[in-house]
């Protein structure tokens, strides 16, 4: 059966995918940031998926305000780069693993999760960013990947809890499916952050390293945060976070925290970053 080994948390900040595809990325402004992904590139080497379950909310690419799914998988052979207004970005096409996410529909909305299914759609910086972080400029990407969208842009949000229920029926599809394969299940998006309003670029580093401590230590601490607790403690962005709790419920209850990394600013955001495997 197909077993979930490890999941990866990140940030999904437009900018470095920017940095990275403009050649900044030695720069002394980026280069603490890259710094941090240098233990996960050689992880990610000794440790490659064949499929990442790669969670991450669109950014008006796919979806927009006429109709925003509340969770979604993408059950198409491949994904162009989105095109955000500048073009897409230089990477390669995102190739899918249609049977796989076709069995996880199934099995999810059997479980009572009404999952959207989507054969076809564009895939922004929310999905393309960590793959980069992850695996560099390849000429392509090395595994296959399941893109799962979250609605954290309209409002209501799903609850950290629903995420997290979502998450625990991801595993239960993925160890059902009958085919030996290396799963890893990838949260993105956060950490605090604002983009506008009066506190445009709020930074709460201590929320964030206590989310960081609890998400693999204790993540039953973090189910029942209200959305109204991320707005006020992370900024309005922050609410991402709850993308981080999908990719923790897949986990075992007991992880081994591999590598931890937290920085900023990276263009007015903090950047976290995380890698857990299960024993």
């Amino acid at each position: 059966m197909a077993k979930i080994t490890a999941s990866v948390y990140s940030s999904h900040v437009p900018a470095i995918g920017a940095a990275l595809d403009n050649g900044k990325s030695g720069e002394d402004y980026w280069k603490p940031l890259f710094a941090g992904y240098d233990y996960s590139k050689e992880w990610i080497r000794e440790n490659k998926p064949d499929v990442v379950l790669l969670v991450y909310n669109d950014h008006a690419s796919a979806f927009d305000s006429n109709f925003v799914p509340t969770f979604a998988i993408a059950t198409g052979e491949e994904f162009q780069p989105a095109d955000e207004g500048w073009g897409p970005r230089p990477v390669p096409v995102v190739k899918g693993h249609s049977r796989l996410a076709a069995h996880i529909a199934q099995s999810v909305i059997q479980d009572e999760f009404d999952l959207t299914v989507v054969n076809s759609l564009d895939v922004d910086h929310g999905l393309t960013v960590p793959l980069s972080l992850m695996f560099g400029q390849p000429e392509e990407w090395p595994c296959l990947v399941i893109p799962v969208a979250v609605n954290v842009v309209l409002y209501p949000p799903p609850s950290g809890k629903r995420c997290f229920a979502f998450g625990e029926a991801l595993k239960r599809a993925v160890e059902s499916f009958d085919e030996d394969l290396n799963v890893q299940i990838w949260g993105t998006g956060g950490m605090s952050h604002q983009l506008q309003g009066p506190r445009a670029g709020l930074i709460n580093k201590e929320f964030d390293n206590a989310f960081l401590d609890r998400l693999a230590d204790d993540p039953q601490a973090l189910v029942d945060i209200p959305h109204i607790d991320y707005v006020r403690q992370a900024g309005s962005e922050g609410i991402e976070l709850v993308m981080w709790l999908v990719a923790r419920g897949a986990m075992q209850s007991k992880v081994v925290q591999k590598h931890r990394f937290y920085h900023v600013p990276a263009s007015n955001t903090a950047v976290g970053h995380m890698i857990l495997e299960n024993p």
